[in-house]
C-alpha cells in the first residue's frame, strides 16, 4: 500500500536516512503517480541530498497536480534558492506564502531572496584556486600513487541530444520522433532546462540540467517538430558557453561580440570529423520541414501554426479566444470582430452543438 510506504518514508525523514525516503517515495509514487504530497515529501529528500535539479522537478510535479499545495511550492523555493536561481524561487515562495500567510518560513525565504538578488547585481571578481600542497616530497609521491576510480557505467539515455549556440543564443536539439506536443513539457529556470516525455504506454523520459550560464526564461521558447524537439536559450548574458551543463570548475567566460558576427564570417562549430556551419544546417532544416508534403489534420496544423507564428499579438489573441470560446468550431483572426463578445459555436454542415450535462 502507498500510505504503508509513506509512513515509513517519513520514519527515515525522521532518524536522517535521506536516501532510504527518496527510495521509499519513489515506490509510493508508482503505485499512487498522481498524488501531489508525494511528489512534494520526495522533493524534500532530494532537497536534504543535494539533488536540487530533481527536486525541482519533483516540486513542479507537485504543484502541477495540486496548485494549491502550499509545501511544493516551498520546496520548489528552497531548491531554486540553492541553486542560485533568486528570481524563479521568490517567485514560487510568493505564491506558497498566499497559500499559507501563517507560515513565518516563507517570509524569512522571501526575505534572503530580495537580500541574494541585490547581491547579485554587485560584480564579484573571480579569483583563481590555489591547491595548496605539502612541502614534504613522500607525501606528494603517497598521492600521485593513489588508484585510479573504476569508471561508473552510465545508461544510454532514450532520447540524443545535441546543442550549439550564437552569441546571444542556444540551441538544444532532442531527437525524439513523431512525439505528440501534448506530451511533451519544457519549463525554462534561471539556470535549469527541465524537458519531460510522457507517452502512454513508453517508459517516461526526463531531461533536467543546471545550464552552464543564466538564461532569459520569458524569452526561451521550442518547438516540436516530426523528428525532433528544438528548444531555443535566450542568454542573460553574450558570453560564450564551454559546456551545455554548469560545471565547478573556474573558468573566466569569454564574452562574445555579438556586432562581430558578420554576414561574411558565420560562426562554425568544431565536431570530431570536420567543421560545420551550424547556421547553414539550421537553415536547410527548416527549408525541408517548410517543403514537407503533410496529409489531412498533419497539414491543416501546420497551416494554422504557420498562420499563428506569422501574425501580431491582436490576431494571436483573436484565434486564442475564438477557438477555446467556440469548443474549436471557429478560428477567427479579427480581434476587432470577436474581442467585445462571446464566440458562440459553429458546427460543420449536417451536425449539431450539443453541451455536455455534468
Amino acid at each position: 500500500m502507498a500510505s504503508d510506504l509513506e509512513a515509513k518514508a517519513k520514519e527515515a525523514f525522521v532518524e536522517d536516512h535521506f536516501e532510504l525516503a527518496v527510495d521509499l517515495l519513489s515506490q509510493a509514487i508508482n503505485l499512487e503517480p498522481n498524488k501531489a504530497e508525494l511528489y512534494a515529501d520526495r522533493a524534500q529528500g532530494n532537497i536534504k541530498l543535494n539533488n536540487l535539479t530533481e527536486a525541482v522537478a519533483d516540486a513542479n510535479k507537485a504543484i502541477e497536480l495540486n496548485p494549491s499545495l502550499p509545501k511544493a511550492y516551498l520546496r520548489k523555493g528552497t531548491a531554486c534558492l540553492k541553486l542560485e536561481e533568486y528570481q524563479t524561487a521568490k517567485a514560487a515562495l510568493e505564491i506558497g506564502a498566499s497559500l499559507s500567510p501563517d507560515n513565518p518560513r516563507f517570509v524569512n525565504l522571501i526575505k534572503e531572496c530580495d537580500k541574494l538578488i541585490a547581491e547579485s547585481y554587485t560584480t564579484i571578481p573571480i579569483q583563481e584556486k590555489t591547491i595548496a600542497r605539502d612541502d614534504n616530497p613522500k607525501d606528494v609521491q603517497q598521492q600521485d600513487d593513489l588508484p585510479e576510480k573504476p569508471p561508473v557505467a552510465v545508461n544510454k539515455p532514450k532520447y540524443r541530444h545535441e546543442f550549439y549556440q550564437k552569441p546571444d543564443q542556444v540551441v538544444v536539439t532532442i531527437f525524439a520522433k513523431k512525439i505528440p506536443k501534448e506530451s511533451i513539457t519544457v519549463e525554462f529556470g534561471e539556470q535549469i532546462l527541465s524537458v519531460s516525455i510522457n507517452v502512454p504506454g513508453e517508459d517516461a523520459y526526463v531531461f533536467q540540467t543546471r545550464l552552464f550560464g543564466k538564461i532569459v526564461p520569458s524569452n526561451c521558447r521550442y518547438e516540436v517538430l516530426s523528428t525532433k524537439i528544438e528548444i531555443r536559450l535566450e542568454k542573460a548574458e553574450a558570453i560564450h558557453w564551454s559546456s551545455l551543463e554548469f560545471t565547478k570548475n573556474v573558468v573566466v567566460p569569454q564574452r562574445v561580440n555579438a556586432s562581430s558576427v558578420t554576414a561574411s564570417h558565420r560562426p562554425s562549430y568544431p565536431s570530431s570529423k570536420q567543421t560545420r556551419d551550424w547556421d547553414k544546417i539550421e537553415a536547410q532544416v527548416k527549408k525541408e520541414e517548410k517543403d514537407e508534403k503533410l496529409d489531412g489534420d498533419a497539414a491543416l496544423n501546420k497551416f494554422f501554426r504557420e498562420i499563428y507564428q506569422d501574425a501580431d499579438e491582436d490576431t494571436r489573441r483573436a484565434m486564442k479566444k475564438s477557438f477555446v470560446e467556440s469548443n474549436g468550431t471557429v478560428l477567427s483572426t479579427n480581434w476587432k470582430e470577436v474581442g467585445s463578445k462571446k464566440v458562440e459555436g459553429s458546427p460543420p454542415d449536417g451536425m449539431e452543438l450539443k453541451k455536455w450535462e455534468y
